[in-house]
């Protein structure tokens, strides 16, 4: 059961028992031929709220092609249960969306900081393989989709992080408030679980469930009953924008999956329409072989960071880097890029018409 509908400026919107938002355009015309799921995904502590400017942005610049779902079921405190739990969570949740919902054709996902490694978990949940690699995980109308993979059914279009912690959080700078000093990431590393619980064990890679490697490493491939990369890889794009500094949260180097040696060196954009737009790179996934190796005389982090990049590496991504550098909102930067509060984070509006401008639908 849902509350009552709200509309205001053309968007209409409403929140279901569980705390969770589907926004869609007002007009009807518009509505009834939105076939494109996109599902909103927030980061730690977080609520469905803070990507409400995202999602109106997105159904007032594509009204006939998208229906919004922004996730609450890891809300707040549930966001230090562990990456996966929450990605399982947000798994169900989709698929409960997408049984209710069954003229939805087309799947993409739109995730903040943590919500970007729950959202590859619960894509690895939801991956269906094409009817002649699993004939038990064929689409249920016997369609087409049957010879193509999906998630949960739908046809996956984009899949999109925003200052996601890919490599994790424990390597050097990854956590900027930390300040690069040794001594401090390793007390970090020590102690985040007594701060964020599961959650930090899974971003400082130190978790050790039954033995097995970290989380986010077996991540990297399709593992435990979960396609992780095949669901990755099933998306036309994917696409990563990192902040390039003053994100006290998530450094560059985890949120745009680059080595050091891989940074781009960035300069003032002097474009009007995407002014914080510093860098653009369409990196093509490439093989094992082809990657820098990682140095053998290397910390284990290093070395693990390492293995990190080259398995996501094995597809392709967008990479779009953000600079608040000039910005009197630049030491939020890791909420302005999410625009989280349209009125304290406003700076950050190009980044989300940039989202939606390139955006497959």
């Amino acid at each position: 059961m849902e509350n009552v509908v709200v509309k205001e400026n053309g968007v209409c919107s409403s929140e279901s028992v569980d705390g969770s938002r589907d926004v869609w355009s007002a007009k009807e015309s518009d509505s009834s031929s939105a076939d494109h799921l996109v599902v909103m995904v927030h980061g730690i502590m977080g609520s469905q709220s803070d990507w409400k400017f995202g999602a109106e942005q997105f159904v007032k610049m594509l009204p006939d092609k998208v229906l919004v779902h922004c996730s609450e079921r890891n809300a707040s405190i549930l966001t230090l249960d562990g990456v996966d739990v929450m990605g399982e969570r947000l798994a169900l949740e989709v698929g409960e969306l997408v049984q209710r919902k069954p003229n939805l054709r087309k799947i993409s996902f739109v995730a903040h900081s943590v919500g970007g490694l729950v959202a590859r978990y619960a894509i690895g949940r939801l991956y269906r393989p094409p009817k002649d690699e699993n004939t038990d995980n064929s689409h249920p109308n016997g369609c087409e989709e049957d010879s193509r993979s999906t998630i949960c059914g739908l046809e996956p279009i984009n899949f999109i992080t925003v200052a996601t912690p890919h490599l994790g959080s424990r390597g050097n700078k990854q956590v900027p408030f930390l300040f690069g000093v040794p001594a401090f990431e390793k007390l970090a590393s020590a102690v985040i679980h007594l701060i964020f619980r599961r959650t930090g064990r899974h971003l400082f890679l130190n978790d050790n469930d039954d033995g097995k490697p970290p989380l986010l490493k077996r991540m990297i491939e399709d593992c435990d009953g979960c396609y992780f990369m095949s669901a990755l890889r099933s998306f036309r794009r994917r696409v990563a924008y990192s902040n390039v500094g003053y994100d006290h949260i998530v450094g560059w180097r985890t949120s745009c999956i680059r080595r050091n040696s891989e940074l781009p060196k960035w300069e003032d954009t002097v474009d009007e329409k995407y002014p914080h737009i510093v860098y653009e790179e369409h990196c093509k996934a490439y093989d094992a072989e082809q990657c820098e190796p990682t140095s053998a005389d290397g910390s284990d982090c290093d070395q693990l960071e390492g293995e990190l990049v080259t398995g996501l590496s094995r597809v392709s991504w967008e990479k779009v880097d953000v600079s608040f550098h000039c910005s009197k909102q630049r030491f939020a930067a890791h909420s302005v890029i999410q625009v989280k509060d349209q009125t304290a984070h406003k700076e950050g509006e190009d980044v989300i018409r940039h989202m939606i401008d390139h955006f497959l639908h």
